[in-house]
C-alpha cells in the first residue's frame, strides 16, 4: 500500500512562501534606502532610523507571536500579520514626514511582519515534525533569509524605474493576497487533519504542550540564555543590519550600480538558500555549538575582506561565499534553545533570542548610517563587525546543550 501523504508538508509549504515573503518585506529599506534619500529633507540617517526602528519592532513582535499563537493558535496570528502588513504598507505609501515613515513603514510594518518572522517556523517544525525537524527549521530560515535577498534585484529596480512608494504599494498587495492560501491551506497541528506529527512512533501520544508558565524569569537568570541571545545580537547586526541595510549603497560607493549591487544580494539569497538548508541537515546531525563557531568565524573574515572588493569577480565571490553563511545560524540556535529549555518552551524563549537579533541588526543599521554620513565610506563599519563576529563564534562553545530547564515544567515558586 501506497503510504499516505503527510500534510504537514503542505503546511510547510504555505509557511516557507508567507516567510519569504514578509522577510522580503522587512528588507526593503535596503533597496529603498537611495530612492527614499531623494525626498526632501529625508538624510541617510534619518531613513535609517526609520528602517532601525522597524528592526526593533520586528524583533519584539517576536515573543508576543509566541504568546499570541498559544492563545489564538497558528493560521490567526499569520492571517493578522498579513492585514497589519499589507493596510500598513498601503498607507506608507503616502506618506509625506519622516515621522510618518518611521510609524508606518518602520514600527507598524515591523509588527506585522515580525509576528511570523522568528517563531512561527520553528512553531510549525515543532508541532509537525519529530524526524527532518532540523531540516525543516533549515528551510524556513532559508526562506526568511532569501526573501530578503532575492526580492533586492526587483525592489531596487522598481525603486529606480518607479519610486519606493510604487513598490510599497505592491508590497502591500502582495501581503493581503496571501490571505487567501493561508486561509485555505495553514492549519494548526496534525489533530485537524487527523494525523500525528511526521516520524512519531505507532501509538505515541502528541499533546501541543504549552509554555511553562514564568519559563522567561528562569531563562533570563541563565547565563546560556544570555550567550544565545549575545551571539544572535552579533548575528543581526553583521547580517539584516549591516549587509542587509547598507550592502547596496556600500557597493554603489565602491563604484558599482545599484541594479548591479541587488542582483549581487540576489545571488547571495541563492546561496543563503543553500547554505541554511545544509545547515538545518547539519544541525540534526553535528554539535550546534560547533557549527555557529566555523559560522561566526567564516562570517567574520568575509566582513573583514568586503573593503576591499572593487570588482565583478570579488563582489560575486562575496555574495556566494557570505550567502552561505547569512543566516545558517538560525537552525543550530533553535535546537540550543530546545535542547537547553525545552522543545515546548521554543515559541517564547527563541521569540526573545530573536528579539536580541533584531535590536543588534536595528543598532547595527543606524550606526552604519551614521558612521558612513560621518567617515564618507563604511570599511570601519563593516571590519569592526568582522571582530565581532569571530568573537561570537568562540563565545557560542561556552553554551550548555542539554539542563534542567529542559527536562522539567518550573516550579510553582516561578510561575508567572
Amino acid at each position: 500500500m501506497r503510504r499516505a501523504f503527510f500534510y504537514g508538508w503542505v503546511v510547510v509549504a504555505v509557511t516557507s512562501i508567507v516567510v519569504l515573503v514578509t522577510a522580503g518585506i522587512r528588507a526593503a529599506p535596503g533597496a529603498f534606502l537611495l530612492s527614499m534619500t531623494g525626498e526632501p529633507g529625508w538624510s541617510t540617517a534619518s531613513v535609517s532610523f526609520a528602517a532601525a526602528a522597524g528592526l526593533i519592532v520586528f524583533g519584539l513582535a517576536g515573543p508576543i507571536s509566541g504568546s499570541l499563537m498559544g492563545r489564538i493558535g497558528v493560521k490567526n496570528v499569520v492571517l493578522l500579520s498579513l492585514v497589519v502588513t499589507g493596510v500598513s504598507l498601503l498607507a506608507a505609501s503616502l506618506s509625506r514626514e519622516i515621522w510618518q515613515l518611521t510609524l508606518l513603514f518602520g514600527v507598524l510594518s515591523g509588527l506585522g511582519t515580525g509576528l511570523v518572522a522568528s517563531v512561527l517556523g520553528p512553531t510549525v517544525a515543532t508541532r509537525w515534525f519529530v524526524k527532518d525537524r532540523g531540516l525543516v527549521v533549515g528551510i524556513f530560515g532559508a526562506s526568511n533569509s532569501a526573501g530578503q535577498l532575492i526580492f533586492f534585484p526587483f525592489l531596487t529596480g522598481l525603486a529606480v524605474a518607479a519610486g519606493w512608494r510604487a513598490g510599497a504599494v505592491i508590497l502591500g498587495l502582495g501581503a493581503l493576497a496571501l490571505l487567501i492560501p493561508a486561509f485555505i491551506w495553514l492549519k494548526d497541528d496534525p489533530a485537524d487533519v487527523g494525523a500525528r506529527p511526521r516520524g512519531a512512533k505507532d501509538g505515541e501520544i502528541h499533546h501541543i504542550r504549552p509554555p511553562d508558565r514564568g519559563v522567561m524569569r528562569r531563562a533570563v537568570r541563565n547565563s546560556d540564555f544570555w550567550f544565545l541571545a549575545g551571539t544572535f545580537f552579533i548575528c543581526g547586526a553583521t547580517s539584516n543590519g549591516l549587509v542587509g541595510q547598507h550592502f547596496i549603497p556600500h557597493a554603489v560607493d565602491h563604484g558599482f550600480t545599484p541594479v548591479a549591487a541587488s542582483t549581487a544580494l540576489a545571488v547571495m539569497g541563492v546561496f543563503n538558500f543553500i547554505g541554511t538548508i545544509a545547515s538545518g541537515w547539519l544541525t540534526d546531525r553535528v554539535d550546534p555549538r560547533k557549527l555557529l563557531l566555523v559560522y561566526y568565524a567564516f562570517r567574520g573574515v568575509s566582513l573583514l575582506l568586503l573593503p576591499f572588493v572593487h570588482d565583478t569577480m570579488s563582489i560575486g565571490a562575496f555574495a556566494i561565499l557570505f550567502g552561505l553563511d547569512y543566516i545558517a545560524t538560525v537552525p543550530p540556535t533553535v535546537a540550543l534553545v530546545a535542547d537547553r529549555f525545552g522543545q515546548h518552551n521554543v515559541g517564547v524563549v527563541y521569540g526573545w533570542v530573536f528579539a536580541a537579533h533584531m535590536f543588534g541588526a536595528a543598532i547595527a543599521a543606524w550606526v552604519a548610517g551614521i558612521v558612513r554620513e560621518n567617515v564618507g565610506d563604511y570599511a570601519a563599519a563593516f571590519v569592526a563587525a568582522g571582530w565581532v563576529a569571530i568573537v561570537a563564534g568562540f563565545a557560542a562553545l561556552a553554551i550548555r546543550r542539554k539542563g534542567p530547564d529542559a527536562e522539567a515544567p518550573a516550579p510553582a515558586s516561578a510561575a508567572a
